[in-house]
């Protein structure tokens, strides 16, 4: 409900004779407000509608104040038609709404989110007051292009980051980045920011991990300085949130970077995502949010290929200056296959070992080094994965591959996957034709028998069964 801080106390009551009892305004501004909060949800209630007051009513225009300018253009754009409307079935000679802006600080005290707007401050000291205040992640100064390792399954990502980073202009909005863990998502990032900060250094850049945006929105909730915390996070060029996942299932706080991310896009700022998986893969997202991160350029990393890894290892050895024998990068490159991290974590313990034990370097030293690391990575295929991934090679559904279909553009895949299976896990015959729509045995031995025999007729099958055990042993 209304209480006395919804009154503009600046105003001066009686100097318009039209002036309305405030009383017979509260009332009616609290029926508004009842309306309002129903129409568009606690969250954006709380963040637009309950920090205006109303300062007066005069020959049918109601005027009301808010804190900031980013606020009153807001309101004026989204909700004051909609305000005037709800106010008019009150008290019908209501025409319109008048939104300006007030200062709660003394003459003279400028606001701390919009100073950049009132008095001119270098960019380098604005990126030093913002990480002063806990804002801004520090940098890794590791993760810059130039250290970046290109390869197919990252080249679209790079080629898109190096184009954000480099660009005059905003050429797509937002740039959303995505895949497993350690694939070089932060290093992206993290080079988009170092080149604008060295290459045009007036522009502001705020890196932070979505849980961070999380935590500064609360606090600023809990401390009552949700204005400064928009003014802070609208007013930057380029801003760039890590690991969005995180706010799956927020409401509050995905409301907020909703709202952030329009004024930003709306003004032409720059903004970056990351995140585990594709927009449309977030479960817990709202739908207009996901939307929105859709609507720019979308780019997947994929898992690391062997010879991304190796040329991985190769460049990590030359920044360290260590001598490593090929035979020892070969067999990291194909050990190590779960992310980048690990790859370098691991790189970085054979290195270290033979650098204070003064053991030589040798697969057989990587591998009492690296055994916990080594036994965490051997792969362990699931039927259920070959399934899946001879179904997407052949174009079939996932679904044939336990129908009781026995066209030959089914059959076969189906007979691969098969093959597949009891080439690659332990599982007995019978238990692969369970998963295959409760085919006997005698079903898989057909299949594993065939697919054999065509491997030594048809060099083109023969091709495609070791690309897909090689992608499956991954």
């Amino acid at each position: 409900m209304i209480d006395a801080t919804s009154m503009d106390t600046t105003s001066h009551k009686g100097e318009d004779s039209n002036e309305m009892d405030q009383d017979v305004i509260a009332a009616q501004w609290n029926t508004v407000n009842d309306q309002l909060r129903g129409e568009i949800g606690e969250a954006a209630f709380q963040s637009w509608i309950k920090p205006i007051k109303i300062r007066s009513i005069e020959n049918g225009v109601v005027h009301v104040t808010v804190p900031t300018r980013f606020m009153r253009d807001w309101v004026v754009a989204h909700y004051a038609e909609r305000i005037a409307t709800l106010w008019q079935s009150e008290s019908p000679e209501i025409a319109s709404l008048e939104v300006s802006v007030r200062s709660d600080r003394a003459p003279g005290q400028p606001r701390e989110g919009i100073r950049r707007q009132t008095q001119p401050v270098n960019e380098a000291s604005r990126n030093m007051s913002a990480e002063r205040q806990g804002m801004s992640a520090a940098l890794d100064s590791r993760f810059v292009f130039d250290n970046f390792v290109v390869g197919k399954p990252n080249e679209f990502a790079y080629a898109a980051a190096r184009r954000i980073a480099e660009a005059e202009s905003v050429p797509f909005n937002p740039l959303f980045l995505y895949g497993g863990v350690g694939l070089g998502k932060t290093h992206l990032m993290h080079g988009i920011a170092w080149h604008i900060r060295q290459t045009t250094p007036e522009r502001t850049v705020l890196y932070l991990s979505a849980e961070k945006f999380m935590h500064r929105f609360v606090q600023a909730i809990r401390e009552s300085t949700t204005m400064d915390f928009k003014d802070q996070f609208r007013s930057v060029d380029v801003l760039m949130i890590d690991d969005v996942q995180f706010i799956a299932g927020k409401e509050s706080t995905q409301e907020e970077f909703f709202h952030t991310f329009n004024a930003l896009v709306d003004q032409g700022r720059q903004i970056v995502i990351s995140a585990d998986k594709s927009p449309s893969d977030l479960v817990g997202m709202e739908e207009r949010l996901i939307s929105r991160l859709n609507c720019g350029l979308v780019a997947d990393i994929h898992a690391t290929t062997y010879e991304l890894r190796l040329g991985i290892l190769q460049s990590k050895a030359a920044q360290m200056r260590a001598e490593i024998p090929s035979k020892v990068m070969e067999f990291l490159a194909h050990k190590i296959t779960s992310n980048v991290r690990e790859l370098e974590g691991g790189l970085n313990r054979v290195v270290a070992h033979a650098q204070l034990i003064g053991r030589e370097i040798s697969i057989e030293a990587t591998q009492d080094v690296l055994h916990d690391l080594l036994r965490a990575n051997d792969r362990r295929v699931t039927i259920e994965e070959i399934q899946k991934q001879v179904a997407n090679h052949f174009n079939i559904r996932l679904s044939d591959m336990h129908s009781a279909r026995r066209a030959r553009s089914v059959a076969r895949p189906r007979q691969v996957a098969m093959y597949l299976a009891k080439q690659l896990t332990a599982r007995s015959l019978p238990e692969i034709g369970r998963k295959f729509g409760g085919r006997d045995h005698t079903t898989v031995m057909h299949a594993v028998k065939k697919v054999d025999e065509l491997k030594g007729l048809d060099t083109g099958f023969a091709e495609d069964i070791e690309l897909l055990r090689r992608m499956l042993e991954g």
